[in-house]
């Protein structure tokens, strides 16, 4: 089974052909495709492929399935026996993607 590793975002993901994958968000449309350039490995079962740091002309071809926001995390900061705490939060956006091709 073919598999690569790209970077997006500031992170690296395993994907195969058919993976659904969230990332951070991607400025691209709900239904459009989009190419991810910074392949780092490839492999198609047989060998494998390692780029230093990339692979020259590798690109997998995603599809963005949904815009969203993740689950709520909350930061609780409090100090013992000063009265001090301070609760703060936030929800990143995401970009959920299905992947299409990967070619190397």
């Amino acid at each position: 089974m073919a598999y690569a590793i790209i970077k997006t975002g500031g992170k690296q993901y395993r994907v195969s052909e058919g993976d659904h994958l969230d990332v951070e968000k991607l400025d691209v449309p709900v239904g459009e495709q989009t190419t991810l350039d910074e392949v780092l490995f490839f492999s198609d079962g047989k060998a494998a492929n390692i780029g230093d740091p990339v692979i020259e002309g590798a690109q997998v071809t995603a599809s963005v399935v949904d815009q969203f926001r993740a689950a709520k995390v909350t930061a609780f900061k409090i100090k013992r026996r000063k009265g001090y705490h301070k609760t703060k939060g936030h929800r990143r956006q995401m970009t959920r993607l299905r992947i299409d091709q990967i070619s190397a």
